[in-house]
């Protein structure tokens, strides 16, 4: 029997958290709960039969699984409003919180209380998010009912806790960086002669295939690089060029920085 869940912070990730677990059969509306401050924000999805409220710690009252979806900023805050209603020997947080160990998430409560952290990114809104998980002390029990729930919405890896703030540079931020690069790519199709909706679009499956290649053959992106590549030919000319300006070099350092500024992100002021 699943437990009830209550998702406070019903942004993009919560609700598509949400919407992905009743899709998948997996919950029931009823056994999920949605917090927001503008519960009105939430009626179609009260209509749906899910639980609403402003009552952060009512909805925890009331739950098994509560699922942190929050800025960093709003964490000391949010802890501090639900730690009443907390039961440390029953609960499961679920953290998707960047930059906040489970450790720090327990002193913010001062008590035990089992604590796994998830780092998703926005494809979960299709059901294609890269989702790492991980924890300092959580049971195995607990492991497995979070990658159940976030198997419900892509594709979920556990990972070490002190990797979680690179998961979120990699991952999360990540997203950003292929999607300017297709954004790139389009661009040049049309400067090269394509329609903007058009360039935009052969871009776009492009990537997509070239992503499938690796993921669907477990191939390494050099093997498939090979098979384009031609003595003297065209692709080469063009990855080289690209190379010249420094592509890769730029896409490693902004993942660097972006798990820099990952890790800087909560701040400890209640």
């Amino acid at each position: 029997m699943n437990r009830n869940i209550a998702i406070l912070g019903s942004g993009n990730i919560g609700l598509s958290l949400a919407k992905g677990l009743i899709k998948a059969n997996k919950y029931e509306p009823e056994q999920i709960t949605l917090t927001r401050r503008n519960v009105m924000a939430l009626a179609s999805l009260a209509e749906a039969g899910l639980g609403t409220t402003s009552d952060n710690a009512q909805a925890v009252r009331n739950a098994d699984i509560v699922v942190l979806a929050i800025l960093p900023q709003q964490l000391n805050k949010l802890l501090n409003e639900i730690k009443p209603a907390i039961r440390s020997g029953e609960h499961l947080l679920i953290s998707v919180v960047s930059g906040v160990s489970c450790e720090d998430i327990r002193k913010q409560l001062n008590m035990d209380v089992q604590v796994v952290r998830a780092m998703p990114n926005t494809a979960i809104a299709i059901g294609h998010s890269m989702t790492c998980i991980a924890t300092d002390k959580a049971s195995a029990e607990s492991m497995a009912v979070v990658q159940s729930i976030f198997d419900t919405v892509g594709i979920t890896v556990q990972i070490n806790e002190e990797l979680m703030t690179s998961a979120t540079a990699l991952c999360a931020c990540g997203i950003a960086f292929f999607l300017r690069s297709i954004r790139a790519a389009s661009q040049g199709g049309t400067e090269i002669g394509f329609h903007a909706h058009d360039a935009l679009k052969m871009a776009a499956q492009t990537a997509k295939g070239a992503a499938d290649l690796l993921l669907q053959l477990a191939s390494h992106p050099e093997q498939e690089i090979d098979k384009v590549t031609s003595p003297k030919g065209c692709t080469i000319a063009g990855l080289n060029e690209m190379e010249h300006h420094g592509f890769s070099s730029a896409l490693i350092k902004g993942i660097k920085l972006s798990a820099e500024k990952a890790g800087a992100l909560y701040t400890k002021e209640s």
